[in-house]
């Protein structure tokens, strides 16, 4: 007797089970916004199984959080990378999927409903001819939160929860904490240097912290070394993490901290979503009422030049437990 194909015999596994795709790339900051609609996707879908469609950088947070039973990774093809166009399409059309949630929605993940055959799954999105559509020609000026809330709307999911990174932990015995101590995350993305506090401020306010009895913990990665290095040096009771805490240790290390002070960059995302008190920090080359971590307890500062900030009037307004 013929055996049946590879590709016949994972079709018929896949029809034992619903089968969702939810696709989210990034950047940090994004995805941890998303973690609420991440959940209220499996509320509405208990039995179903789902898969994300993510990036490198995010797989392990999206295997961590326990709410996909696959985690795929898109390598997100340029457009003359025909031979890998052509391998992810046969991928999604082989994934056997009923419908689809596109809480990416870019011009990259809008074009996939094109790579599926008709008739196309439900497709939860903004991509053309989609079967439940987000229409809100407002929809770029709302905060994610509300924004995806209401895309889930439209696709009969009601209650979306805020972000919740609760089952994200890490030991921290390695660090030997300080019984009180404030997170600092001073650094950012380097082609956006606009968006930063000055060292030079960051430093004094740590030098004041330290005074008060708390302990300035530094946050950042290799990238951000010299910033951090700057703080160290002026303010010798900081503590130096850099490039020793990823996110896993982030978001446990906001559980224990007093509070957390940063730039708008993605760590400050997932502390705010730890429930650490926070502080964030924007310039004009982002808007807080679109982009600002969401969190029990997290407040604004937002000046066009972050270095007509002062020192004084950042203390004034942190956050403590």
């Amino acid at each position: 007797m013929a055996q049946a194909s590879p590709d016949l015999m994972a079709q018929h596994r896949m029809t034992q089970r619903p089968r969702i795709l939810v696709i989210k790339h990034g950047a940090l900051g994004d995805f941890v916004l998303a973690t609420g609609p991440f959940k209220a996707i499996r509320a509405q879908h208990p039995q179903a199984h789902i898969t994300l469609l993510t990036t490198t950088p995010f797989a392990g947070l999206g295997e961590a959080s326990g709410l996909f039973d696959a985690i795929w990774i898109d390598d997100k093809p340029k457009a003359w990378a025909v031979p890998r166009w052509l391998a992810l399409r046969r991928r999604l059309r082989l994934g056997g999927f009923i419908r689809v949630y596109d809480l990416q929605t870019s011009a990259r993940s809008s074009s996939y409903f094109r790579l599926f055959r008709t008739p196309r799954p439900e497709w939860s999105g903004i991509a053309a001819g989609c079967s439940h559509p987000h229409a809100n020609p407002q929809r770029d000026t709302m905060h994610t939160i509300e924004r995806q809330a209401e895309q889930l709307a439209g696709a009969d999911i009601e209650i979306v929860p805020l972000p919740d990174v609760s089952w994200l932990d890490a030991p921290l015995d390695q660090f030997s904490l300080p019984p009180r101590f404030v997170l600092m995350v001073p650094g950012g993305a380097a082609h956006r240097l606009e968006k930063r506090w000055p060292a030079s401020a960051y430093a004094k306010l740590a030098a004041t912290l330290a005074a008060q009895n708390l302990v300035p913990v530094l946050l950042g990665n290799s990238a951000e070394d010299d910033v951090l290095a700057q703080i160290g040096e002026a303010c010798s009771e900081a503590r130096n993490l850099c490039g020793q805490t990823g996110f896993a240790e982030i978001a446990a290390l906001a559980r224990c901290a007093d509070g957390a002070v940063g730039n708008d960059t993605g760590p400050m995302h997932l502390i705010a979503a730890a429930a650490c008190p926070s502080l964030v920090l924007f310039s004009a080359a982002s808007n807080p009422d679109i982009t600002a971590p969401r969190g029990p307890d997290v407040g604004i500062l937002h000046e066009a030049r972050l270095d007509a900030l002062s020192v004084s009037r950042v203390h004034g307004a942190l956050r403590l437990r």
